[in-house]
């Protein structure tokens, strides 16, 4: 049996490659997805190797996240329950992809992932290459009674490395997890399972590692400018760059002002509420500033639609359908929506604030002659039409009314 597995050379990852290993008398082949986690993946190849298994895929993908994926989602203005910027979320399915492209390029029987049987990544892993590759097998360790059985702490995998001189560093585990990638860095578990714990009182500042504090971010506000084409922002001001350079531009711009921090407490796919801490600095200036650019130019009925499918569209990228039809058939109306989204936004960055300073377009639908309170020369509104529009609006509201009071039984006066 081959087997390719999501191997990322920490304790756990280290542990499963092992196991699966000897467990299923299999043939190991290691994958780790740069996606601009900046963890240390120098060497990481030969600790695989030397770990057990018979090859070791490290591919930076970061270019990819960027175009087909973050920018895509960007369009679309998702967020998940009004604040996640779906960081993690949108990860998972380029990661699971192309977990699929090398099972399928080396005749792999089964994909394997060290995500635990509570959370969403499991889901979103799954769902993933059982569209990509519905044959394919999936191993998930931690869902395995004998798995966890043999590891319920942390010490057993430290002593399990021991005896099969596995290389770890077998550090204090931290008091909360992270994952980074090009978009955000997401913390959850341990301290932060208490959600009275203030993730951004002073004293927990050194968590941060995208975004200083809005209390220590400069005292001076910055402008930056965006231009789109179709609702892709294309240069960050006035320089041209690709999605990728876009985002991490905009990353350490937003981080030095302290913009893009959350706390929030979210609502899982697999039923339990969990509580997150999230920094995403360029996701939310990109976010700001494409619907600003929006506002200028999309039809009123078009974004509204588009605005009504938000909670759908973001609820398909959190809960890991985002290679399912129905996601696939919403992104093409998010992208016949954005052809007219061009032009350039200003923002102001300070202190953790973004601030809209200006926005033009060539395709404006805005008309300042036509909105002014002034005397207008086009003469394209006339004021007095307003009145029958009111009156076509107020029937319905009246006839309501009408039926409504009719209704109410009588009140009879009582004797004296």
């Amino acid at each position: 049996m081959k087997i390719v597995v999501a191997y990322s050379g920490g304790l756990d990852t280290s542990v499963i490659l092992n196991w699966i290993k000897e467990t299923y008398n299999a043939e190991v082949i290691a994958f780790c997805a740069d996606v601009g986690q900046e963890e240390e993946l120098k060497g990481l190849k030969p600790k695989a190797l030397r770990t057990g298994a018979s090859k070791c895929f490290v591919d930076d993908l970061q270019a990819e996240f960027a175009s087909d994926f973050i920018y895509p989602m960007m369009q679309a203005g998702a967020l998940y329950e009004g604040e996640y910027f779906l960081g993690t979320s949108i990860a998972r399915p380029l990661i699971a992809k192309r977990m699929v492209d090398i099972a399928l390029a080396e005749g792999a029987d089964a994909i394997a992932h060290g995500a635990t049987g509570k959370g969403n990544d499991q889901v979103r892993f799954e769902l993933a290459a059982a569209a990509l590759s519905p044959d394919l097998q999936v191993i998930a360790p931690w869902r395995e009674e004998r798995f966890r059985a043999e590891f319920p702490g942390r010490a057993e995998m430290i002593e399990y490395c021991r005896r099969h001189k596995v290389q770890i560093e077998a550090s204090a585990k931290k008091s909360y997890s992270m994952d980074r990638n090009l978009l955000h860095i997401s913390y959850e578990s341990g301290i932060l399972e208490d959600p009275w714990f203030d993730a951004f009182d002073p004293s927990n500042k050194d968590m941060f590692k995208l975004s200083v504090s809005p209390e220590d971010a400069p005292n001076k506000a910055e402008i930056v400018t965006l231009d789109f084409i179709q609702g892709n922002c294309v240069a960050v001001n006035g320089k041209q760059l690709s999605p990728l350079g876009v985002m991490k531009l905009l990353n350490k711009i937003g981080g030095r002002h302290g913009v893009g921090r959350v706390d929030m407490v979210e609502n899982r796919f697999v039923g339990m509420k969990s509580r997150g801490v999230y920094e995403t600095p360029g996701g939310s200036i990109l976010h700001f500033a494409h619907r600003q650019m929006e506002s200028l130019t999309m039809d009123r009925e078009v974004m509204h639609l588009r605005d009504g499918l938000i909670p759908k569209y973001s609820t398909l990228v959190y809960n890991g359908f985002w290679f399912a039809p129905e996601r696939l058939a919403l992104q093409a109306f998010v992208t016949e929506s954005q052809k007219n989204v061009t032009g350039t936004v200003r923002v102001r960055l300070y202190k953790g604030n973004i601030l809209a300073a200006g926005r033009k377009s060539p395709v404006s639908l805005y008309r300042p002659e036509i909105a002014t309170m002034e005397a207008d020369p086009t003469q394209a509104y006339n004021q007095g039409d307003a009145t029958g529009f009111i009156r076509l609006n107020a029937l319905r509201l009246k006839v309501a009314s009408k039926v409504a009071a009719s209704a109410k039984p009588s009140k009879k006066k009582g004797k004296k």
